[in-house]
């Protein structure tokens, strides 16, 4: 069953996803050549606190810090290290809070310095990925109407689906109902309604989709080697469209 929000739990969805917001607006100040993934996870923890939620992925099934933090061929899930970014990596940064109940959930990647031409294509076309599977949301449409629209622009750009891991329903739970595909046919499974709260994140590889988990158990790179990109954005839908939580209230 997929869940359907009220509006005063939306409003909750919406702060939460705000503090989210609030750790990538500082994430895009700081990344640099030199600072450590720990440097970074440590900022948004402190962020995540101090606007009175929970960084919902620490203990998460022991899972150790409050950010995944993927570099290069990283694909999801990274542990945060004390290793230096260096000129020319891009880093996937996941963040998850709690506020008061409700999740924010959002991923984002960034360039560090000047980036090869490879990886500008990379996550401009990841980025714009999540963007076509976005703007097929709408009340009435189809589930699988995103995930279509997702792998339709990563195909055209020849990017790699990692088929492993998707999108989800958002609420309460981390992870809730429906799985969002990130390929797949158009006009199949549940139907869209207002008020579901979703988060859609394609993850594309420049390369071959294969993917490995390392030893820790945790972290997931590409099996060639190739560069990953991961955009995560959770939102509302509304009957014209959608709303995205997770970016900074203004109004």
């Amino acid at each position: 069953m997929i869940n359907i929000r009220t509006g005063s739990e939306i409003a909750l969805l919406r702060q939460a996803g705000h503090i989210v917001a609030l750790c990538h607006s500082k994430l895009k100040e700081i990344i640099r050549p030199g600072i450590s993934g720990i440097e970074l996870d440590t900022i948004v923890e402190e962020t995540i606190r101090s606007n009175d939620a929970i960084p919902i992925f620490k203990g998460y099934r022991s899972f150790p810090n409050a950010t995944c933090i993927s570099i290069n061929d990283g694909v999801i899930h990274g542990i945060p290290t004390s290793a230096l970014l260096e000129e020319g990596d891009i880093i996937s940064i996941d963040i998850g809070v709690a506020y008061k109940g409700y999740i924010g959930d959002s991923a984002w990647t960034y360039n560090v310095g000047e980036i090869s031409q490879e990886k500008r294509f990379l996550l401009e076309h990841t980025e714009k990925a999540l963007w076509e599977g976005l703007n097929a949301i709408k009340a009435g449409v189809h589930l699988s109407n995103i995930s279509y629209a997702i792998g339709k622009y990563a195909t055209q750009h020849k990017l790699g689906i990692v088929k492993e891991f998707s999108g989800h329903g958002v609420g309460k739970k981390l992870h809730e109902s429906p799985v969002i595909l990130n390929y797949g046919y158009p006009n199949q499974g549940p139907i869209l309604k207002a008020g579901m709260v979703l988060a859609i994140e394609p993850i594309l590889t420049f390369g071959r989709p294969a993917i490995k988990t390392l030893k820790d158990r945790w972290t997931v790179t590409t099996q060639d080697g190739k560069d990953a990109a991961h955009f995560e954005h959770t939102i509302a839908v509304q009957e014209e469209g959608y709303m995205v939580l997770t970016t900074l209230i203004t109004d």
